[in-house]
């Protein structure tokens, strides 16, 4: 199985990364505009294959497109990423253009491929994926909510004192600082409500910790995050390829689902071979609908930005 994944950043770069050494897929092809970037980084990569013992085979090119033919799966990180002070939202007219133009060009020479979609705002980007070149919904997903759904378990964890893999938690809505929805009264330990263990104060609290967590890190680090946004990525790119139909939330075309259609936004999806195959509703109280529904609303208005070809 082969995967492509465009931009060799450090998101894209650990992505490629995790997919080799878990031996996700044979091939994976990493891809810049950047002379050389991708090629070294690849060169790198594959000088760790005897230390860490994997065979999959890393290929950096520069904007070398053909070399993509084939791809089953395409992740597509390109583009500029955020910086101190800056919202997804202030990526649109940028990124968008980048995504455009590589689309069009993966798909001469992977017109069945599954993408993924990485740059910010990844909503919008989702969308823009979808209604600018008519593919199939299923064939379009936009991860970022696996993504916050493993920052919300890692404050959970944090705040219980337990692992994080001993928890079931999950982020809906969009992808943004201020659209997110951490089911905190659907977040449980081992099947237990957390409520049981923390007070309705330290829950907020861990809710705001959530949805300020890629920011938190932009302002420590002076740009986006890429080692848990790496492994989120190749989560996806792994349920696709082995089939594995897991239960991820991501950002999908609704259609009537929630309530809502002609939008994307992160809702539970199951996510195997040909994408995502169905859309899990979760019962929500009327408090949780409310918010979903303003942060649909905030996706919808970012989308009315968005130009078409």
């Amino acid at each position: 199985m082969k995967v492509t994944i465009v931009g060799a950043g450090a998101v894209g770069a650990t992505s490629a990364n995790v997919i080799a050494q878990r031996g996700i897929a044979r091939e994976v092809v990493l891809l810049d505009i950047r002379e050389g970037i991708a090629e070294g980084k690849a060169i790198d990569m594959m000088q760790t294959a005897a230390i860490l013992v994997f065979d999959t085979d890393i290929r950096g090119v520069t904007d070398d497109y053909a070399a993509t033919e084939g791809s089953d799966v395409v992740v597509i990180t390109s583009g500029m990423p955020r910086k101190p002070g800056m919202t997804r939202e202030d990526l649109v007219d940028t990124n968008a253009m980048i995504v455009k133009t590589v689309i069009s060009e993966i798909l001469k020479y992977s017109p069945d491929a599954i993408f993924i979609m990485v740059s910010n705002p990844m909503d919008t980007m989702t969308y823009l994926a979808l209604k600018n070149f008519g593919l199939p919904k299923n064939r379009v997903i936009g991860m970022g909510g696996g993504l916050d759904s493993a920052r919300f378990k890692y404050y959970l964890s944090c705040a219980l004192g337990c692992s994080p893999s001993d928890l079931t938690a999950m982020v809906i809505g969009g992808h943004g600082d201020t659209t997110m929805l951490p089911l905190i009264k659907h977040a449980t330990w081992n099947g237990v409500p957390v409520s049981r263990f923390l007070s309705e104060d330290k829950q907020q609290e861990i809710v705001s910790a959530t949805m300020t967590g890629g920011a938190t890190l932009t302002k420590l680090i002076g740009t986006s995050a890429w080692y848990a946004p790496g492994a989120a990525i190749s989560k996806v790119v792994e349920s696709i390829l082995r089939d594995e139909k897991r239960l991820i939330p991501c950002s999908v075309l609704l259609d009537g689902e929630y309530g809502l259609r002609d939008i994307a936004i992160g809702v539970p999806a199951i996510i195997g071979k040909d994408g995502w195959s169905k859309v899990i509703e979760i019962d929500l109280d009327d408090e949780d609908k409310s918010s979903f529904l303003k942060s649909a609303t905030a996706v919808s208005s970012m989308n009315s930005i968005l130009k078409f070809d």
